[in-house]
């Protein structure tokens, strides 16, 4: 699966149940950023994970960036408490502009 591939992938938001998280399903298997929404309407993206034979592929940026593009139609502002998201903010700056919560940065 090549990234053009990648990007017509839907993000399901599966926000039923205890743990709410953001979901790719590639080939039948289940990329996802696990979050949390503050009543102040701040999310805080905790975890994110790729499964084994998907690593290397671009899956995981692909995932981010398609959460980042939902935080932002939201209008919400982001926690990335997640280091692979934290990691994907600092290679793209250009996408946290406008979306920190206050007390976050990139850098």
């Amino acid at each position: 699966m090549d990234k053009q591939d990648l990007q017509q992938l839907l993000l399901v938001d599966n926000d039923k149940g205890e743990k709410k998280r953001f979901e790719l399903d590639i080939e039948g298997k289940i990329a996802f950023v696990d979050y949390m929404i503050s009543k102040q309407q701040i999310i805080y993206l905790t975890h994110t994970e790729v499964p084994v034979g998907l690593e290397g592929k671009g899956v995981g940026s692909a995932l981010v960036q398609k959460v980042l593009e939902h935080v932002a139609a939201s209008n919400l502002k982001m926690a990335p408490l997640c280091p692979f998201v934290a990691a994907y903010l600092k290679r793209h700056p250009e996408m946290a502009k406008g979306l920190l919560a206050p007390g976050f940065s990139v850098g």
